[in-house]
C-alpha cells in the first residue's frame, strides 16, 4: 500500500458541505417528530423545546466555549473546519424547513433515519478532520489530557442530556431519541476505528 495522501482544501470544503447537509436533514427529521439526539445537538434540542428559541441559534451558541479546547487539543485547522461545520449546520438547520416540508413522519422512522443521517454526516466530517464541536471535542480533549475514555465521557453526557430532556419531552419521545442515538453511534463505531480509514 502506498502512502496516504492528504485531502485537498477543495475536498475538505466539499466534504463539509455534504456532511453538514446530511446532519441538517437528520436534525430536521428529528425536530419534525419532536425528538432529539445526544451530544451538543441534544443540549440545543432541549433548550429549543424549552424556550422556542431557534435550534440553530442554540447549537451555534453552545459550541462557542469549546473552540478553545479544540484549538489547544486538535490544532488550528481542525478548529477552523469545525467552526465552519457548526456555523453551516446552524444556518442550514434553520433554513431547511423553507427548503423541505416534512409534514408527516412516523416518530420511529424519524428517530432511526435521523440518527443514520447524523451518523453518516458526522463520519464524513471526522474523516476530513472536522467535527460538530461541543461535547465531542471535550471528550477527546479529556482523553488526551487526563486519560478518560472519550466514548465513556460522551456516553455519560448523553445519559444526563436524555434525563434532563424528560423535563420538556415526553418519555416515549426520549426513548425514541435514544434509539436514534444508537443508530448514530452504530454508524461511527462500524466505520471509524483503528485500522480503518481515518482521514487526513
Amino acid at each position: 500500500m502506498g502512502e496516504a495522501t492528504r485531502h485537498s482544501l477543495f475536498e475538505d470544503l466539499v466534504a463539509i458541505g455534504i456532511g453538514t447537509l446530511m446532519v441538517s436533514l437528520g436534525l430536521t427529521l428529528l425536530r419534525s417528530a419532536g425528538i432529539l439526539t445526544g451530544g451538543t445537538a441534544g443540549i440545543a434540542f432541549v433548550l429549543h423545546y424549552a424556550t422556542d428559541m431557534p435550534l440553530g441559534v442554540w447549537f451555534f451558541m453552545i459550541n462557542l466555549p469549546f473552540y478553545v479546547l479544540a484549538w489547544r487539543g486538535m490544532g488550528r485547522a481542525f478548529t477552523l473546519k469545525t467552526f465552519t461545520a457548526v456555523a453551516t449546520v446552524s444556518l442550514m438547520s434553520e433554513a431547511m424547513p423553507g427548503w423541505l416540508s416534512v409534514t408527516s413522519a412516523q416518530p420511529w422512522f424519524a428517530a432511526i433515519a435521523g440518527g443514520l443521517l447524523l451518523g453518516n454526516g458526522l463520519l464524513i466530517l471526522i474523516r476530513h478532520r472536522a467535527s460538530l464541536g461541543g461535547l465531542g471535542v471535550m471528550a477527546v480533549y479529556l482523553q488526551e489530557k487526563r486519560g478518560w475514555r472519550a466514548g465513556h465521557v460522551q456516553m455519560a453526557a448523553d445519559v444526563v442530556i436524555f434525563a434532563v430532556a424528560l423535563l420538556v419531552v415526553p418519555l416515549p419521545a426520549v426513548a425514541l431519541s435514544m434509539v436514534g442515538s444508537l443508530a448514530l453511534n452504530m454508524v461511527i463505531s462500524m466505520n471509524h476505528r483503528q485500522g480503518r480509514y481515518m482521514g487526513f
